[in-house]
């Protein structure tokens, strides 16, 4: 391998902050924040908006939507529109 090409791997925090979900991994993104980690070690780490700990997929929650009635109720409520013509 040729030196100097490669990023820098070092172990990095990724937090969910909605979620209280952390996870010690590695990773080659820089981070501006740092913070303890449970065995006292100072760490950079990444604020993400969405994990596997609050990620309906993954919690369960999530939930079916009826796309089926969508176009016949918008066309009951607004009337239907004229073909377009090209």
């Amino acid at each position: 391998m040729r030196s100097g090409i490669h990023p820098v791997s070092r172990p990095v925090v990724f937090r969910d902050r909605a979620a209280g979900f952390q996870l010690l991994t590695r990773s080659t993104v820089d981070a501006e924040h740092t913070v303890e980690w449970e065995d006292g070690t100072t760490y950079p780490v990444v604020d993400v908006e969405i994990s596997s700990a609050s990620h309906p997929f993954y919690t369960g929650t999530s939930r079916v939507v009826d796309t089926a009635g969508r176009v016949e109720r918008f066309e009951r409520r607004y009337g239907r529109t004229a073909p377009v013509r090209h």
